[in-house]
């Protein structure tokens, strides 16, 4: 499974919140199996501080010829790079269902 940021969230939240929330995570379902991919839209700058805070994956929308350059430095920093959204298995929904939901997801 892949938890990922919403689209563009590199860009407004940044790979430190995301990067906490990620830790967040593993420690209340230490026993969770996901990966996780920090959304930067085609913001080249995004993509550059979630490399260099060493977020698991980055999803960059951005020109190819630009990806192409992206990509190369991701993996010389063991970053996965992608460049399409994976599908929402979740949407907003009442706090008692999404925690239902994740529960559900994570276990």
């Amino acid at each position: 499974m892949v938890l990922a940021g919403a689209p563009g969230a590199g860009s407004y939240v940044g790979p430190g919140w995301f990067g906490a929330l990620v830790s967040a995570a593993r420690e209340a379902v230490p026993d969770a199996r996901f990966s996780t991919l920090l959304d930067c839209g085609d913001d080249v700058g995004a993509v550059l501080a979630a490399i260099r805070s060493e977020i698991e994956g980055v999803v960059f929308t951005g020109r190819a010829d630009v990806a192409r350059r992206l990509a190369d430095i991701a993996h010389q920093h063991g970053v996965r790079f992608v460049t399409g959204r994976p599908a929402a298995l979740l949407d907003f929904a009442s706090p008692e269902i999404l925690e239902r939901r994740c529960a559900d997801l994570l276990t």
